[in-house]
């Protein structure tokens, strides 16, 4: 039976960069689950890469339809972005394994639709300091850098991923990303030991 690796940490952690590397790491046969999200696209992002971009109406219809599997929505200066986990067809645990990046409410809400056994939490960590930077160069580099939206999701992080709420989900491994090659290395490595 395959697993949904569900890979989680606070915003500029390098998760992005991690995705693509495990994705791209053939030993690990890693499929992928691309979400859905109604926020506008970004500077080096592609349809159907990182996300599915629809529009409210189409994730109402998808809602109506019984298709969400989870959802959630962040108030923005912009206004309200939701983000969804949708049974579009994407997943065949009895077939492949899977990774995808979420939250912890992404984490929680998949473990309630296919069960705890089938999704495993891969938490990335990165010290305060750094991840800020990283933010702040990543925004710069856009069109049209929105420097108070990164603020907002930077302070929310801290009460999305806060120690208590990581231990009531059950997620005790961290994955210190402090170097970029051992980190992935790393979390080859506890891929295959699903695999063994």
């Amino acid at each position: 039976m395959g697993k949904i690796f569900c890979l989680m940490g606070k915003s500029s952690t390098g998760k992005d960069t991690i995705y693509k590397m495990l994705r791209d790491e053939k030993a690990l046969q890693l499929q992928t689950i691309v979400p859905y999200t109604t926020r506008p696209i970004r500077a080096g992002e592609a349809e159907g890469v990182e996300y599915h971009f629809i529009d409210e109406q189409r994730l109402l219809k998808l809602e109506k339809e019984g298709k969400v599997i989870e959802q959630r929505a962040y108030d923005t200066i912009y206004g309200i972005w939701r983000y969804a986990t949708i049974a579009d067809g994407q997943v065949n645990l009895s077939e492949h394994s899977y990774l995808l990046i979420g939250t912890l409410a992404v984490y929680t809400q998949l473990c309630a639709y296919y069960g705890k056994d089938a999704i495993v939490p891969i938490y990335i960590e990165v010290e305060d300091g750094l991840r800020l930077q990283r933010a702040l160069d990543r925004e710069r580099m856009q069109d049209k850098p929105k420097y108070t939206e990164l603020c907002r999701r930077f302070l929310a992080d801290d009460a999305d991923f806060a120690e208590e709420a990581l231990e009531k989900a059950g997620i005790t491994r961290h994955f210190e990303n402090d170097n970029l090659q051992k980190t992935v290395e790393e979390i080859a490595a506890f891929v295959l030991s699903y695999n063994g």
